[in-house]
Protein backbone atom coordinates (compact mmCIF):
# COMPACT_ATOMS: atom_id res chain seq x y z
CA UNK A 1 0.00 0.00 0.00
CA UNK A 2 1.27 3.46 -0.90
CA UNK A 3 2.01 5.41 2.30
CA UNK A 4 -0.13 8.57 2.21
CA UNK A 5 2.21 10.26 4.69
CA UNK A 6 4.39 10.75 1.64
CA UNK A 7 2.07 10.56 -1.36
CA UNK A 8 -1.40 12.07 -1.21
CA UNK A 9 -4.24 9.92 -2.52
CA UNK A 10 -6.80 11.56 -4.84
CA UNK A 11 -9.30 8.69 -4.59
CA UNK A 12 -11.21 6.59 -3.84
CA UNK A 13 -12.77 6.26 -7.26
CA UNK A 14 -14.56 3.62 -9.30
CA UNK A 15 -12.88 1.82 -12.18
CA UNK A 16 -15.32 3.39 -14.61
CA UNK A 17 -14.59 6.91 -13.36
CA UNK A 18 -10.83 6.31 -13.52
CA UNK A 19 -10.90 5.04 -17.09
CA UNK A 20 -13.20 7.87 -18.14
CA UNK A 21 -10.88 10.50 -16.63
CA UNK A 22 -7.98 8.92 -18.50
CA UNK A 23 -10.00 9.01 -21.72
CA UNK A 24 -9.71 5.23 -22.00
CA UNK A 25 -13.38 4.71 -22.87
CA UNK A 26 -12.23 1.99 -25.27
CA UNK A 27 -11.65 -0.21 -22.22
CA UNK A 28 -15.06 0.35 -20.61
CA UNK A 29 -16.90 -2.42 -22.54
CA UNK A 30 -14.23 -4.95 -21.54
CA UNK A 31 -14.55 -4.43 -17.76
CA UNK A 32 -17.21 -6.49 -16.03
CA UNK A 33 -17.74 -4.36 -12.91
CA UNK A 34 -17.08 -0.69 -13.61
CA UNK A 35 -18.51 0.43 -10.26
CA UNK A 36 -15.81 -1.40 -8.26
CA UNK A 37 -14.17 1.22 -6.05
CA UNK A 38 -10.38 1.53 -5.93
CA UNK A 39 -9.15 2.76 -2.53
CA UNK A 40 -5.45 2.08 -2.97
CA UNK A 41 -2.73 0.61 -5.17
CA UNK A 42 -0.24 -2.04 -4.12
CA UNK A 43 1.60 -5.22 -5.10
CA UNK A 44 -0.25 -8.42 -6.02
CA UNK A 45 0.79 -10.29 -2.89
CA UNK A 46 -0.22 -7.46 -0.53
CA UNK A 47 -3.45 -6.36 -2.21
CA UNK A 48 -6.86 -6.48 -0.56
CA UNK A 49 -10.44 -6.09 -1.74
CA UNK A 50 -10.21 -2.36 -2.43
CA UNK A 51 -6.78 -2.40 -4.06
CA UNK A 52 -5.62 -2.23 -7.66
CA UNK A 53 -2.59 -4.34 -8.63
CA UNK A 54 -0.60 -5.10 -11.77
CA UNK A 55 0.22 -8.37 -13.54
CA UNK A 56 2.23 -7.25 -16.55
CA UNK A 57 4.16 -10.43 -17.32
CA UNK A 58 3.65 -14.18 -17.26
CA UNK A 59 6.30 -14.28 -14.52
CA UNK A 60 3.58 -13.02 -12.18
CA UNK A 61 1.29 -16.01 -12.83
CA UNK A 62 1.49 -17.52 -9.34
CA UNK A 63 1.11 -14.17 -7.55
CA UNK A 64 -1.87 -13.35 -9.76
CA UNK A 65 -3.49 -16.71 -9.08
CA UNK A 66 -3.45 -16.09 -5.31
CA UNK A 67 -4.04 -12.33 -5.16
CA UNK A 68 -6.91 -10.84 -3.18
CA UNK A 69 -6.85 -7.58 -5.18
CA UNK A 70 -10.20 -6.01 -6.00
CA UNK A 71 -8.99 -5.23 -9.52
CA UNK A 72 -5.97 -6.19 -11.60
CA UNK A 73 -4.49 -4.65 -14.73
CA UNK A 74 -3.45 -7.74 -16.63
CA UNK A 75 -2.08 -8.97 -19.92
CA UNK A 76 -4.69 -10.73 -22.08
CA UNK A 77 -2.42 -13.81 -22.02
CA UNK A 78 -3.17 -14.15 -18.29
CA UNK A 79 -6.94 -14.04 -18.76
CA UNK A 80 -7.49 -17.55 -17.37
CA UNK A 81 -5.39 -16.93 -14.26
CA UNK A 82 -7.33 -13.99 -12.78
CA UNK A 83 -9.05 -15.22 -9.58
CA UNK A 84 -12.86 -14.96 -9.34
CA UNK A 85 -12.77 -12.17 -6.74
CA UNK A 86 -10.71 -9.77 -8.87
CA UNK A 87 -11.99 -7.53 -11.65
CA UNK A 88 -9.63 -7.82 -14.64
CA UNK A 89 -8.71 -4.79 -16.73
CA UNK A 90 -7.07 -6.18 -19.86
CA UNK A 91 -4.40 -4.20 -21.67
CA UNK A 92 -1.73 -4.98 -24.24
CA UNK A 93 0.36 -2.27 -22.56
CA UNK A 94 -0.37 -2.88 -18.88
CA UNK A 95 2.64 -0.97 -17.51
CA UNK A 96 1.63 2.19 -19.34
CA UNK A 97 -1.99 1.98 -18.17
CA UNK A 98 -0.86 1.32 -14.62
CA UNK A 99 1.44 4.36 -14.70
CA UNK A 100 -1.43 6.50 -16.03
CA UNK A 101 -3.61 5.41 -13.10
CA UNK A 102 -0.84 6.02 -10.56
CA UNK A 103 -0.35 9.55 -11.86
CA UNK A 104 -4.10 10.13 -11.60
CA UNK A 105 -4.55 8.73 -8.08
CA UNK A 106 -1.28 10.08 -6.65
CA UNK A 107 -0.65 13.37 -8.52
CA UNK A 108 2.99 14.40 -8.61
CA UNK A 109 2.01 17.95 -7.67
CA UNK A 110 0.76 16.80 -4.24
CA UNK A 111 3.60 14.55 -3.13
CA UNK A 112 5.30 15.61 0.09
CA UNK A 113 8.80 15.83 -1.38
CA UNK A 114 7.58 18.50 -3.79
CA UNK A 115 4.98 20.33 -1.72
CA UNK A 116 6.44 22.43 1.09
CA UNK A 117 3.32 22.31 3.23
CA UNK A 118 1.50 19.21 4.44
CA UNK A 119 -0.79 20.76 7.02
CA UNK A 120 -2.78 17.53 7.22
CA UNK A 121 0.24 15.86 8.88
CA UNK A 122 0.53 18.41 11.66
CA UNK A 123 3.63 19.94 13.22
CA UNK A 124 6.88 17.96 13.73
CA UNK A 125 7.10 16.01 16.98
CA UNK A 126 10.39 15.75 18.92
CA UNK A 127 11.05 13.66 21.99
CA UNK A 128 13.41 15.13 24.58
CA UNK A 129 17.14 15.72 24.04
CA UNK A 130 16.92 16.03 20.27
CA UNK A 131 19.72 18.21 18.91
CA UNK A 132 19.21 20.09 15.64
CA UNK A 133 22.05 21.89 13.84
CA UNK A 134 21.92 25.18 11.98
CA UNK A 135 19.92 25.57 8.74
CA UNK A 136 18.13 22.23 9.18
CA UNK A 137 14.78 21.97 7.35
CA UNK A 138 12.17 19.67 8.88
CA UNK A 139 8.85 18.98 7.16
CA UNK A 140 5.35 18.59 8.53
CA UNK A 141 4.54 15.47 10.52
CA UNK A 142 8.17 14.48 11.07
CA UNK A 143 8.76 12.43 14.25
CA UNK A 144 12.22 12.29 15.86
CA UNK A 145 13.09 10.11 18.84
CA UNK A 146 14.95 10.91 22.05
CA UNK A 147 18.68 11.64 21.87
CA UNK A 148 18.89 11.94 18.09
CA UNK A 149 21.31 14.47 16.59
CA UNK A 150 20.65 16.19 13.23
CA UNK A 151 23.63 17.89 11.55
CA UNK A 152 23.68 21.26 9.84
CA UNK A 153 21.96 21.85 6.48
CA UNK A 154 20.15 18.52 6.52
CA UNK A 155 16.64 18.38 4.99
CA UNK A 156 14.03 15.95 6.35
CA UNK A 157 10.90 15.64 4.24
CA UNK A 158 7.31 15.60 5.45
CA UNK A 159 6.13 12.46 7.20
CA UNK A 160 9.58 10.96 7.86
CA UNK A 161 10.05 9.17 11.18
CA UNK A 162 13.45 8.78 12.89
CA UNK A 163 14.06 6.65 15.98
CA UNK A 164 16.05 7.22 19.15
CA UNK A 165 19.78 7.87 19.55
CA UNK A 166 20.40 8.30 15.83
CA UNK A 167 23.19 10.43 14.38
CA UNK A 168 22.42 12.16 11.10
CA UNK A 169 25.36 14.19 9.85
CA UNK A 170 25.43 17.42 7.87
CA UNK A 171 24.07 17.93 4.35
CA UNK A 172 21.83 14.86 4.19
CA UNK A 173 18.38 14.60 2.61
CA UNK A 174 15.80 12.13 3.87
CA UNK A 175 12.40 11.65 2.20
CA UNK A 176 9.75 8.93 2.21
CA UNK A 177 11.54 6.99 4.94
CA UNK A 178 11.04 5.37 8.34
CA UNK A 179 14.30 4.99 10.27
CA UNK A 180 14.88 2.87 13.37
CA UNK A 181 16.94 3.40 16.53
CA UNK A 182 20.74 3.84 16.83
CA UNK A 183 21.14 4.52 13.11
CA UNK A 184 24.21 6.45 11.89
CA UNK A 185 23.93 8.39 8.62
CA UNK A 186 27.08 10.13 7.43
CA UNK A 187 27.42 13.39 5.50
CA UNK A 188 25.88 13.76 2.08
CA UNK A 189 23.65 10.69 2.23
CA UNK A 190 20.45 10.74 0.16
CA UNK A 191 17.62 8.52 1.38
CA UNK A 192 14.26 8.17 -0.33
CA UNK A 193 15.29 9.55 -3.72
CA UNK A 194 13.30 8.51 -6.78
CA UNK A 195 14.14 5.12 -8.18
CA UNK A 196 15.43 4.73 -11.72
CA UNK A 197 12.27 3.37 -13.34
CA UNK A 198 11.27 3.99 -16.95
CA UNK A 199 8.84 2.78 -19.59
CA UNK A 200 9.29 2.76 -23.35
CA UNK A 201 13.00 3.14 -22.70
CA UNK A 202 15.21 4.26 -25.52
CA UNK A 203 12.23 6.03 -27.09
CA UNK A 204 9.99 8.24 -24.93
CA UNK A 205 11.67 7.27 -21.60
CA UNK A 206 8.51 7.79 -19.58
CA UNK A 207 9.09 7.91 -15.83
CA UNK A 208 7.37 5.27 -13.68
CA UNK A 209 5.91 6.96 -10.56
CA UNK A 210 8.03 6.04 -7.52
CA UNK A 211 5.52 5.77 -4.68
CA UNK A 212 7.25 3.48 -2.20
CA UNK A 213 9.30 4.05 0.94
CA UNK A 214 12.68 3.30 2.50
CA UNK A 215 12.66 1.29 5.74
CA UNK A 216 15.91 1.31 7.71
CA UNK A 217 16.03 -0.91 10.78
CA UNK A 218 17.99 -0.46 14.02
CA UNK A 219 21.79 -0.10 14.19
CA UNK A 220 22.29 0.47 10.47
CA UNK A 221 25.20 2.69 9.40
CA UNK A 222 25.28 4.41 6.01
CA UNK A 223 28.52 5.91 4.69
CA UNK A 224 29.08 9.34 3.22
CA UNK A 225 27.49 10.21 -0.14
CA UNK A 226 25.61 6.93 -0.44
CA UNK A 227 22.13 6.86 -1.98
CA UNK A 228 19.14 4.66 -1.16
CA UNK A 229 16.19 4.95 -3.56
CA UNK A 230 12.64 4.54 -2.32
CA UNK A 231 10.58 1.67 -3.68
CA UNK A 232 8.59 1.98 -6.88
CA UNK A 233 5.43 0.77 -5.13
CA UNK A 234 6.62 -1.28 -2.16
CA UNK A 235 9.59 -0.68 0.11
CA UNK A 236 13.36 -0.58 -0.12
CA UNK A 237 14.60 -2.21 3.09
CA UNK A 238 17.89 -2.32 5.02
CA UNK A 239 18.02 -4.89 7.83
CA UNK A 240 19.23 -4.24 11.36
CA UNK A 241 22.96 -4.13 11.99
CA UNK A 242 23.89 -3.74 8.33
CA UNK A 243 26.79 -1.40 7.55
CA UNK A 244 27.04 0.39 4.21
CA UNK A 245 30.27 2.11 3.16
CA UNK A 246 30.74 5.43 1.35
CA UNK A 247 29.53 5.95 -2.23
CA UNK A 248 27.16 2.98 -2.39
CA UNK A 249 24.01 3.01 -4.56
CA UNK A 250 20.98 0.97 -3.43
CA UNK A 251 18.27 0.83 -6.11
CA UNK A 252 14.52 0.82 -5.61
CA UNK A 253 12.84 -2.20 -4.02
CA UNK A 254 16.13 -3.74 -2.88
CA UNK A 255 15.87 -5.79 0.30
CA UNK A 256 19.09 -6.08 2.29
CA UNK A 257 19.18 -8.48 5.23
CA UNK A 258 20.58 -8.17 8.74
CA UNK A 259 24.26 -7.69 9.60
CA UNK A 260 25.49 -7.32 6.02
CA UNK A 261 28.65 -5.40 5.09
CA UNK A 262 28.69 -3.56 1.75
CA UNK A 263 31.97 -1.87 0.80
CA UNK A 264 32.48 1.37 -1.10
CA UNK A 265 31.55 1.93 -4.75
CA UNK A 266 29.11 -0.99 -4.83
CA UNK A 267 25.84 -0.66 -6.73
CA UNK A 268 22.72 -2.77 -6.29
CA UNK A 269 20.21 -2.56 -9.13
CA UNK A 270 16.50 -2.50 -8.36
CA UNK A 271 14.84 -5.48 -6.63
CA UNK A 272 18.10 -7.12 -5.57
CA UNK A 273 17.52 -9.29 -2.50
CA UNK A 274 20.50 -9.79 -0.20
CA UNK A 275 20.25 -12.36 2.59
CA UNK A 276 21.45 -11.96 6.17
CA UNK A 277 25.18 -11.69 6.81
CA UNK A 278 26.27 -11.18 3.20
CA UNK A 279 29.69 -9.58 2.72
CA UNK A 280 30.32 -7.48 -0.41
CA UNK A 281 33.74 -6.17 -1.41
CA UNK A 282 34.36 -2.82 -3.04
CA UNK A 283 32.85 -2.12 -6.42
CA UNK A 284 30.42 -5.05 -6.50
CA UNK A 285 27.49 -4.66 -8.89
CA UNK A 286 24.24 -6.55 -9.39
CA UNK A 287 21.95 -6.65 -12.41
CA UNK A 288 18.78 -6.55 -10.31
CA UNK A 289 15.76 -8.84 -9.79
CA UNK A 290 17.99 -11.50 -8.25
CA UNK A 291 18.77 -13.02 -4.87
CA UNK A 292 22.12 -13.48 -3.10
CA UNK A 293 21.68 -16.05 -0.35
CA UNK A 294 22.49 -15.53 3.33
CA UNK A 295 26.11 -15.79 4.41
CA UNK A 296 27.51 -15.33 0.91
CA UNK A 297 30.80 -13.53 0.22
CA UNK A 298 31.01 -11.45 -2.96
CA UNK A 299 34.57 -10.41 -3.74
CA UNK A 300 35.49 -6.93 -4.97
CA UNK A 301 34.48 -5.87 -8.50
CA UNK A 302 32.28 -8.92 -8.99
CA UNK A 303 29.24 -8.49 -11.26
CA UNK A 304 26.34 -10.61 -10.03
CA UNK A 305 23.91 -11.48 -12.84
CA UNK A 306 21.83 -14.36 -11.46
CA UNK A 307 20.51 -15.93 -8.26
CA UNK A 308 23.00 -17.55 -5.86
CA UNK A 309 22.23 -19.88 -2.93
CA UNK A 310 23.20 -19.25 0.70
CA UNK A 311 26.88 -19.56 1.51
CA UNK A 312 28.11 -18.78 -2.01
CA UNK A 313 31.59 -17.38 -2.55
CA UNK A 314 31.67 -15.32 -5.73
CA UNK A 315 34.25 -13.51 -7.86
CA UNK A 316 34.60 -12.21 -11.39
CA UNK A 317 32.46 -10.55 -14.03
CA UNK A 318 30.07 -12.14 -14.54
CA UNK A 319 30.29 -13.51 -11.01
CA UNK A 320 30.90 -17.23 -10.59
CA UNK A 321 31.88 -19.62 -7.84
CA UNK A 322 35.32 -18.51 -6.67
CA UNK A 323 36.83 -21.98 -7.24
CA UNK A 324 35.79 -21.85 -10.88
CA UNK A 325 37.10 -18.30 -11.09
CA UNK A 326 40.59 -19.23 -9.87
CA UNK A 327 40.62 -22.37 -11.98
CA UNK A 328 39.96 -20.31 -15.11
CA UNK A 329 42.66 -17.82 -14.12
CA UNK A 330 45.16 -20.65 -13.72
CA UNK A 331 44.30 -22.10 -17.13
CA UNK A 332 44.61 -18.67 -18.81
CA UNK A 333 47.99 -18.10 -17.20
CA UNK A 334 49.22 -21.48 -18.40
CA UNK A 335 48.02 -20.76 -21.94
CA UNK A 336 49.63 -17.32 -21.91
CA UNK A 337 53.00 -18.76 -20.93
CA UNK A 338 52.83 -21.38 -23.68
CA UNK A 339 54.46 -24.79 -23.72
CA UNK A 340 58.13 -24.35 -22.73
CA UNK A 341 59.19 -27.99 -23.44
CA UNK A 342 61.73 -28.71 -26.17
Amino acid sequence: MVDTRFHRFAGPSSIGAILTQLKRVDLLPTVSELDTVISGVTDLDLAGAGDLALAAHTNYTEELRSTAAGAVIVLPALRDVVPPGSVPIYSDRPHQLFADILDLLYPSSTRSIIVAGRDDLGAPVFERDVSVGSNVVIGSGVEIGRGTVIGANTVIGAGVTIGRNCTIAANCTIDCAHIGNDVVIHSGVRIGTEGFGWLDFGQSNRKVPQLGRVLIQDRVEIGANSTIDRGALGDTMVGEGTKIDNLVQIGHNCRIGRNCLIAAMSGLSGSTIVGDGVLMGGGVGTSGHLTIGAGSVVHGRAAVTKNWPPGSKLAGAPAQDIRDFWREIAVMRKLAKGDKRG
